[in-house]
């Protein structure tokens, strides 16, 4: 295999993202980067000693590629996949209470076919949704380095540009800054200072080229991590207007 194939520093990121023709090239990639030493020691320690509750399961342990429909309208952007959830299952927002909390919503707003996600191979389906992440691999302390984010940019520029969606929901401040520093490098007007994170903040950015007259519409939202989840910072109806609103935008 070429350094293409498989990524093992920031430049061959660079390169594999950016020359992706496709989605499936594209995810097909990422799972096979090694390109932040830190992240695939650790992605791989957690494989080697599970939980109780998932022991004599075999972990994924790699990077984690987007999920969902291939033509959204609508992507889903969170921080990094859980060490015992999308790090054990292969699939974003798979397999954790996090994952619990946002595919039940997805499935009351009529984007999931169902409420819950365990497994890579349970059946969900989404429609017009896409969820992925800034980082693809799981994080000690769930804190990726702004070196191990800027390296793993490229697969979220490269994902944004091809699947084109209308709407970013982004969950957490850190997604926020994540998108705004990944759309600032794709030719976005971002605005200086830049937009401030909030729940329900709403942002709508134009090309700098004036020939290209696409939008496109940051909201913001709370993060659906247990922190969030079980102190009521963040509620059902609180998440289901955010992603009512997304299904607005992107039919307007």
């Amino acid at each position: 295999m070429t350094s293409v194939d498989v990524p093992r520093s920031a430049a061959d990121v660079v390169r594999a993202a950016g020359t992706a023709p496709d989605l499936a090239t594209l995810d097909a990639r990422v799972v096979d980067c090694f390109a932040c030493p830190r992240l695939v020691a650790w992605r791989e320690a957690v494989a080697a000693e599970p939980r109780a509750s998932f022991r004599g399961q075999t972990y994924w342990a790699r990077p984690v590629p987007g999920f969902g429909d291939p033509h959204a309208r609508v992507q889903v952007v969170g921080l990094a996949p859980a060490a015992h959830g999308a790090n054990r299952t292969g699939r974003m927002f798979t397999g954790d209470r996090s994952g619990d909390f946002l595919f039940a919503a997805m499935h009351r707003v009529g984007m999931a076919n169902q409420p819950t996600s365990v497994s890579a191979d349970d059946g969900l389906t989404l429609t017009d949704v896409r969820v992925t992440a800034p980082v693809r691999c799981a994080p000690p302390a769930n804190a990726p380095t702004p070196e191990e984010r800027r390296t793993c940019g490229p697969w979220l520029a490269r994902e944004i540009e091809v699947v084109a969606a209308r709407v970013l929901v982004v969950l957490g401040g850190f997604g926020w800054q994540a998108v705004l520093t990944t759309l600032a490098e794709q030719g976005w007007d971002v605005p200086r200072p830049r937009p401030v994170f909030a729940h329900g903040a709403e942002v709508v950015l134009a090309r700098r080229d004036a020939s290209d007259d696409r939008t496109l519409t940051l909201l913001g939202c709370f993060h659906v991590s247990q922190q969030n989840t079980f102190t009521g910072r963040l509620t059902p109806d609180m998440l289901d207007a955010v992603l009512r609103r997304a299904r607005e935008l992107a039919d307007a």
